[in-house]
């Protein structure tokens, strides 16, 4: 237990040593312990100086490295304290618990020092927070009230130092007036103390020693005080002086304020009046900029307004001189004008003036290109084709005759688009019926020199005549699952091949006209911008010039006619939209004609649409530009090749499943034969190019409806056993696979395989069957004996199966007539398989492994159930062999 010296030196020594540095003053200390940790530590209550004092809790514990040397661990504010619980209400209690962010537990080693520490630390709770406040439970209430604990319980133990005590509660409750002792105050102190010859403990006699030194130095004071009271009067009169010198002073300084005032107003005037000056003169400055801007952009030369009045667009000088006035004009029009200055009379009446040149230009530019357009259309209209050669003819010298006009028509989009768009009418009226007659004649001359034999015998490729009609089949030439003497009339290869070497030239005779036409009407009506049209748009129309379409783009800086900027995608969908519009105008026959031109050759022969498929989609792969007007209308002609492919193929499954065997049938099924010449074909057309993945997902279903329909008709079959069926057509279909090579079909290849060895084991196993059939059956008998538990060594001794039964058994088959029965099944398979499988050797080949299995079987149950017997066959696998040979090569 802890003295109260021991108490006041730890509170002295935390004073002195941690927390003096920082003007902290130490209320209350407790030497407390956990019971987890054995060494002490301290919970002291602090204050901070005046005027704002600041109450905190804090844990301070012992260095490791040095006693003497003391850290803070933790601090708390007051208001953070939620509870304090004493454990008990007796004095001889050790225990106390706070409770700040989690349970604290302490153990106080000194009764005073707990008591003290609780009733000054609620003290300072009950004055500093000013929220909800700790409660305290388990605590004495003489404890909580205002009287110090402290002091209670030093009373009774040391009287002599109550006064001292009191002085310590008067600080802990004024702890703001808290000052330290300087280093002078502590030094004079120490002086007086040096200067005392009795003890200091005697504090009676000190302070009465202190009392008579105030009182001398009071007198002192008084003393002096009164002698210099003259000097005082004195200083006193020359204040009294000072000041009224002072008054003087500031009057004459309000007065020369007064006189600044009226300087200052007058020269703030004469600034305001120079600066309405200055901002006057860069007004009109401004205003003449602004009316020579406009003047000079609203002014247009008599000899520009001349050529726009009379214009000569015949004459090379006179277009120069008419589309450099009518440029100017445009820009004129166009110009950026403050919306502020187009009320002004002037220039509403310049722009009057504009509009009249521009209607009256206009109207001469319409009426001289419409009558252009339609004397070009009429004057090449009227020339009469003679040609025989397969060629479309070009048309570039109107194009050479419209390009010195270029600029006009771009002139006329911007400034006025009703005007154009009736000049792209009669443009698109005038050179389609050129162009229609052109692709209808060269697409006629396509037709009639595809092949003198179609022409003459199965249909007129002229549409115009539609009373001629064919007398093809009704069954389809090629038909998988018809037999061939039922097909239509059908084409020899070199009239397919001759179609498909047509076909090419036919759609590489359309590319270069049609694209030299979208090439110039691009550029001709400027159909890469989107230009302004309205008199009062505030942008100006750039002047592009034609973006060649192999490289595919639209100008980016194209303009909406409203003026504002759209994004680059739309205005490339609407550019596209409108060149493919105007090149349906001019050759809305092509498509129709295309696609009549290769319908005429589908319903002859439909593998046609094979060819078509695979030609079309190299032109419109290898398009430059994949939207121009003749690639979407191969893509579009394309769209219906491949309906009609797929139909082909379609009705070529449906034939495969819906085939009829007749009485005549042969065992190679009429799929199966036709498979052969179709799959030839079709990888001779498909073995290069890029639609090659649509065959194959043809072949897929072609090949297993083929499978499945070789298993449901070898049931069918009204001669041949079912097991030849199916071994002859997968044996075919198999070698047919193997020869195409089509890395898709590997797997449909491996199972026709499997599927011909399983009926080559089924036909081996029920028509050869066991020629020793009663020897067979003698050593089945002998089978169930050994299993009923008889002995292999004791079988002979049955009387079923003793030696002389197995001989007698043996003697049925003698050599010769085993030969014979073979000669039989010989005859017999023969007759069952087809001459054009050539499987009959390889069935024989089967069937003699087969019956030497068996007679290997039957010479093993004969040696092992008969050992020593010297019974045997009278043939040997040397006599099967030659049999088996002799067999053949009589045959």
């Amino acid at each position: 237990m802890l003295s109260i010296g021991a108490l006041a030196n730890i509170k002295h020594t935390l004073q002195k040593e941690l927390f003096l540095a920082a003007g902290e003053r130490v209320l209350s200390v407790v030497t407390v312990v956990k019971k987890k940790d054995k060494k002490p530590c301290y919970l002291c209550v602090v204050t901070t100086a005046p005027p704002v004092p600041v109450i905190t809790l804090v844990l301070v514990k012992q260095s490791e490295q040095r006693e003497s040397e003391y850290k803070r661990k933790r601090s708390w504010q007051l208001d953070e304290i939620k509870s304090v619980d004493g454990r008990n209400e007796q004095f001889e209690t050790h225990e106390f618990d706070l409770q700040l962010e989690k349970l604290y537990k302490w153990y106080a080693l000194n009764l005073h020092e707990r008591q003290n520490f609780l009733a000054v630390l609620n003290r300072q709770i009950q004055k500093s927070v000013r929220g909800q406040r700790a409660e305290f439970r388990n605590v004495p209430a003489a404890w909580l009230s205002e009287k110090s604990p402290e002091k209670v319980a030093l009373g009774r133990a040391a009287q002599k130092t109550q006064h001292i005590d009191d002085d310590e509660e008067d600080e802990e409750e004024e702890a703001q007036e808290f000052t330290a002792l300087t280093d002078k105050e502590a030094n004079e102190l120490g002086k007086l103390f040096s200067e005392c010859d009795f003890a200091i403990k005697d504090a009676e006699q000190f302070i009465e020693q202190l009392s008579r030194e105030l009182h001398d130095l009071d007198g002192a004071n008084i003393q002096s005080v009164l002698a210099s009271e003259q000097k005082v009067l004195k200083m006193m009169e020359h204040i009294d002086n000072a000041i009224s010198e002072a008054d003087k002073f500031e009057t004459r300084l309000d007065s020369y304020e007064d006189i600044l005032g009226h300087v200052k107003e007058t020269m703030e005037k004469i600034g305001g009046k120079n600066a309405m000056i200055e901002i006057a003169n860069n007004n009109n400055i401004k205003l003449m900029k602004e009316l020579n801007k406009v003047i000079s952009q609203l002014d247009l030369p008599h000899s520009q307004q001349q050529a726009l009045d009379e214009p000569d667009l015949k004459t090379a000088n006179g277009r120069k001189a008419a589309i450099a006035a009518a440029q100017c004009l445009q820009q004129a029009m166009n110009s950026d004008i403050d919306p502020a200055l187009l009320r002004l009379e002037a220039v509403q009446d310049q722009r009057k003036r504009f509009e009249k040149w521009k209607q009256k230009f206009s109207a001469t530019v319409s009426r001289f290109m419409n009558n252009l357009f339609i004397h070009l259309g009429n004057e090449i209209g009227d020339m009469p084709v003679t040609s025989t050669e397969l060629t479309l003819p070009n048309h570039s010298n109107v194009h050479r005759e419209l390009t010195p006009y270029t600029e006009l028509m771009h002139w006329t989009k911007a400034m006025d688009r009703k005007t154009y768009d009736g000049l792209m009418r009669v443009y698109t009226a005038s050179l389609s019926k050129i162009y229609d007659r052109d692709v209808r004649n060269f697409f006629n001359l396509a037709k009639m020199q595809v092949s003198e034999k179609l022409r003459s015998s199965r249909e007129d490729l002229d549409m115009s005549t539609s009373s001629r009609k064919s007398a093809i089949s009704t069954i389809p030439y090629g038909t998988l699952g018809i037999n061939r003497d039922q097909w239509g009339p059908g084409v020899e290869s070199a009239d397919r091949i001759r179609f498909d070497a047509l076909l090419e030239k036919v759609l590489a005779e359309l590319e270069p006209i049609a694209l030299q036409e979208q090439l110039f009407c691009i550029n001709f009506f400027q159909m890469d911008v989107i230009s302004p049209t309205t008199k009062n748009t505030q942008t100006t129309l750039e002047m592009e010039k034609a973006v060649d379409m192999s490289q595919s783009a639209v100008l980016g800086a194209a303009i909406s006619p409203s003026g504002e900027g759209v994004p680059q995608k739309r205005i490339d969908r609407q550019i596209n939209e409108d060149v493919r519009k105007l090149m349906m105008g001019l050759f809305g026959c092509l498509e129709p004609e295309l696609v009549s031109f290769i319908q005429s050759f589908e319903r002859v022969d439909s593998f046609y649409s094979l060819y078509v498929l695979v030609r079309l989609t190299q032109h419109v792969m290898s398009a430059q530009d994949t939207h121009s007007f003749l690639s979407m209308t191969f893509a579009s002609a394309l769209v219906q090749v491949k309906r009609n492919f797929d139909r082909f193929m379609q009705q070529q499954l449906q034939s495969i499943r819906e085939a009829k065997l007749h009485k005549r049938s042969k065992a190679i099924l009429p799929y199966v034969e036709n498979f052969e010449n179709f799959a030839q074909t079709a990888e001779g057309i498909f073995r290069k190019s890029d639609r090659r993945t649509d065959m194959e997902k043809w072949y897929l279903q072609l090949v297993n409806a083929i499978f499945e329909g070789i298993h449901l008709h070898s049931q069918e079959h009204p001669k041949t056993p079912s097991q030849v069926v199916r071994m002859e057509n997968y044996h075919h279909m198999y070698a047919l696979l193997a020869q195409l090579k089509v890395p898709g079909l590997d797997a449909l290849k491996k199972e026709a395989k499997s599927r011909y060895n399983e009926a080559l084991k089924a036909y081996v196993t029920q028509y050869f069957g066991r020629p020793l059939e009663k020897l067979n059956l003698f050593f089945e008998g002998v089978q169930q004996k050994v299993a009923q538990g008889v002995k292999e060594t004791e079988i002979s001794y049955q009387m079923a199966f003793s030696k002389q039964e197995l001989r007698k058994v043996i003697a049925q088959y003698p050599a010769r007539e085993v030969k014979k029965g073979l000669e039989n099944l010989y005859k017999k398979v023969e007759k069952h398989l087809s001459e054009e499988e050539n499987l009959l050797q390889v069935v024989w080949h089967a069937m003699q492994e087969e019956f030497i299995a068996q007679y290997n079987y039957l010479e093993e149950r004969i040696q092992k159930c008969y050992a020593g017997a010297m019974i045997n066959l009278e043939f040997n696998i040397q006599d099967i062999l030659a049999f088996f040979s002799d067999i053949a090569r009589s045959h």
